[in-house]
């Protein structure tokens, strides 16, 4: 009886009593679906704020374009980068479940006070007078409430983005084939999730903003995340928990410092010499790239500790064993393909902020409907999911039976998101092009006669691309990475977004500082109708196209990994059949 009862457990997780965790009563595809209400919500607050603040920045607190443009990639920089502090609390101190509830919190208050904030007239300036064409800044109160509001929401996105996709996949258990499975479906729902929450932000609520009322709109999201998390706290019962493993940064900074302390030491003559303390199937076998770090794994007097018991142990800080050493290693090599897809986010950030003030000055009516501004990055998110659609039932059918196997590497998924981005940000400069010429021939009119459809291409374009580069990205640092840095792995993944916004800032910076001339205008020109912007896009096709060729001599010496044969996606097809 108890040997039948062991069967029905999962050796690695425990329920919320801390027992082990019955398979029949939690965890599996009920409670993974509560934990993705949390992911809807969150991005619906997160791209509902972005892809239309530009448009509140410029319009009613009356900052430069320019100015704008850099607090929402700040801000979107901010988010992603704070992924990095969530996953350390969880995995150090939290754990997931607590660390994805409190940040939760912290959000929802944020947005609560955006709508507060954006409801109340003392908060904001005076609108422009017309009749002298002039408009009142908003002063350092009115700025500094709005960047409390939007740095809350950032800390609490960022606290829990990192621990939700983990979270949800705790609820499947890798050991059990039938859930193994059931953990890929997760991933691709997980994707699709986060695709819905942005095209329900870039349309109703960009549609609430524009034409009820912003506080309206942020309200909707502050009622969206509580019940997400009301729905969220209701299976705590039934989910499953794993145990923390400490943290990965502390394990990579043990390895650094042993390693450091060490250096003088000479490599030793065998690697049979180096310190061990896993058992054979756990443990990570000796490679001989970044050399200098195995002295970490050389004993020398003085690396043992008395601990409680009385017993000698290694010190953490002083002997490292060769696979934690490797792990390291493992995570070094992720380097390369890291830095040269940050660029591709520096183009991403361009469709919620230029793009969007573009759309501003162009013809968006349809009929007696007036399409807001910012809601034209749902040619974005279609593009998205039209890739994905596309990959799922036409590429990859076509890469089974011609190439027998599961559709692009990661690499490739990779540099085809670069390559796109590289057409999307030229296709946006002849867009520009064409709109200043439009805009110069008719001076007097305050809307430019050209349809804001015309600016479908770039959307398309770096669309499609992100669809790739997202998917490509994830499984690559997740299937390159040690078991035990999943979480520092995905959080390296989100600062590729943080640095990406953050360049945007500092690029934006830059070419306006250099290009202004005696009239302050420049290619950034707080009135884009009077810049250049479609040289600022060339410049942006220009770097990633360097970024690609950059990137492509780096993903040639990434080792391949062995693609998924036709035979074994037939197996894994029957057995979704029976589940």
């Amino acid at each position: 009886m108890e040997e039948g009862k062991m069967s029905w457990t999962v050796a690695d997780a425990v329920d919320y009593k801390g027992f082990p965790a019955d398979k029949s009563k939690t965890g599996g595809w009920v409670t993974a679906a509560l934990i993705l209400g949390i992911e809807i919500s969150e991005r619906l607050s997160t791209m509902g704020i972005a892809v239309n603040l530009v448009t509140y920045l410029v319009g009613t607190m009356h900052l430069p374009s320019a100015e704008s443009a850099n607090i929402v990639t700040d801000f979107m920089g901010t988010c992603f980068m704070l992924c990095l502090l969530g996953g350390f609390l969880a995995d150090s101190f939290l754990g997931r479940y607590l660390t994805i509830a409190t940040f939760s919190v912290i959000q929802s208050l944020g947005t609560g006070l955006l709508s507060v904030s954006t409801r109340l007239p003392q908060l904001r300036p005076p609108p422009c007078d017309a009749t002298k064409n002039v408009c009142q800044e908003a002063n350092d109160l009115q700025m500094g409430v709005l960047y409390l509001c939007l740095y809350l929401i950032a800390l609490g996105t960022g606290g829990l983005k990192s621990s939700v996709s983990g979270f949800g996949t705790d609820q499947f258990d890798e050991k059990d084939t039938k859930e193994r499975t059931q953990m890929t479906y997760f991933f691709n729902r997980f994707f699709f999730f986060i695709s819905m929450g942005t095209l329900l932000a870039v349309t109703v609520l960009v549609y609430i903003q524009d034409g009820v009322g912003r506080s309206w709109a942020y309200g909707i999201c502050c009622l969206s995340m509580l019940i997400s998390i009301t729905i969220f706290l209701s299976g705590t019962k039934r989910y499953r928990y794993k145990k923390r493993a400490g943290s990965p940064i502390v394990h990579i900074l043990q390895v650094i410092a042993a390693s450091i302390k060490k250096r003088n030491l000479s490599y030793p003559s065998n690697i049979a010499f180096l310190y061990e303390d896993r058992s054979e199937s756990t443990r990570i076998h000796h490679t001989p790239q970044y050399r200098f770090l195995d002295k970490a794994a050389s004993r020398v007097e003085g690396d043992d500790e008395e601990t409680a018991d009385g017993k000698p142990a290694p010190n953490p800080w002083k002997l490292c064993s060769v696979s934690r050493i490797e792990e390291v290693k493992m995570m070094i090599r992720l380097l390369p393909v890291w830095a040269t897809t940050i660029l591709f986010w520096t183009i991403y950030a361009q469709m919620m902020t230029f793009s969007v003030e573009q759309a501003t000055t162009m013809e968006r009516t349809m009929g007696s409907f007036q399409i807001p501004a910012g809601s034209l990055t749902v040619f974005f998110v279609g593009a998205i999911l039209i890739t994905l659609a596309v990959y799922d039932r036409l590429i990859m059918p076509m890469c089974r039976r011609f190439r027998g196997t599961e559709g692009f590497t990661n690499l490739q998924k990779i540099g085809i998101g670069l390559a796109l981005s590289v057409m999307g940000m030229a296709a946006a400069a002849i867009t520009e092009k064409r709109r200043l010429s439009v805009a110069r021939s008719h001076s007097a009119s305050a809307t430019v006669p050209m349809s804001v459809f015309a600016l479908i291409p770039q959307f398309f374009l770096v669309g499609a691309g992100e669809a790739f580069i997202y998917t490509g990205q994830l499984d690559f640092f997740i299937t390159r990475s040690p078991k035990s840095m999943k979480t520092m792995s995905t959080g390296l993944f989100l600062t590729t977004l943080s640095l990406g916004f953050f360049f945007s800032s500092f690029l934006v910076s830059v070419v306006k500082n250099f290009t202004s001339g005696k009239n302050g205008n420049g290619w950034l020109a707080d009135n884009i109708n009077q810049g250049r912007l479609d040289y600022f896009y060339g410049l942006l096709a220009v770097l990633s196209a360097m970024n690609l060729v950059a990137y492509l001599a780096c993903a040639a010496f990434v080792k391949p990994q062995p693609q998924p044969t036709a035979l074994a996606t037939e197996k894994n097809s029957s057995l979704d059949d029976k589940c």
